[in-house]
């Protein structure tokens, strides 16, 4: 087996313990084309492993992809039985969060009662539906915290289909819908 440098055994031990075994920052002091050096050879021995990198958790970045995309490193299970660390242990907690998780619980969220999303929501139900004038007359809310509410709380949040039409009296108008 292939000896460790100091450096590699940093690389590897510091991504060990962090969430996902990710390698990134590298140590302090490592950039440029020797940070690129080492780590071309610890993939070359199969520790470390070029991912994805997901962007929405803020993972680090080793290269862009040129797509708007980018890639992290990932410490692999030759990487950690490089450094004395069972991987085992490792994939059994990731397996048992996985199979807890295989089935995830839809949680509906509560309606309280007497709340404007509330009475936004009587007043979308309503078959003549509401306008936007309405809306922010009962609520108080400035119309762009109204469709705000709309999209976000009772859009994505509800699931609650919300259609719009043009009413030649009443401007836009906004209803419930009926999910297709």
């Amino acid at each position: 087996m292939t000896k460790l440098t100091e450096t590699q055994t940093i690389i590897l031990s510091a991504g060990a313990q962090r969430p996902e075994n990710i390698a990134l920052p590298l140590p302090k002091g490592l950039a440029g084309a020797a940070a690129k050096m080492a780590v071309s050879r610890m993939i070359e021995h199969g520790w470390l492993r070029e991912v994805d990198a997901n962007l929405r958790r803020n993972e680090p970045l080793w290269r862009e992809t040129g797509d708007g995309q980018g890639t992290t490193l990932v410490v692999t299970d030759a990487g950690l039985l490089a450094i004395g660390i069972e991987p085992v242990v490792v994939k059994t907690r990731v397996a048992k969060f996985c199979v807890a998780n295989a089935e995830p619980e839809v949680k509906h969220p509560t309606l309280r009662t007497g709340t404007k999303q509330a009475l936004l929501i009587s007043m979308l139900q309503r078959p003549q539906g509401v306008s936007m004038q309405e809306i922010v007359a009962a609520t108080g809310w400035q119309a762009h915290s109204a469709r705000g509410a709309m999209s976000g709380a009772l859009g994505k949040k509800l699931g609650l289909v919300l259609v719009s039409a043009k009413d030649d009296d009443r401007g836009r108008v906004y209803r419930i819908g009926q999910s297709v």
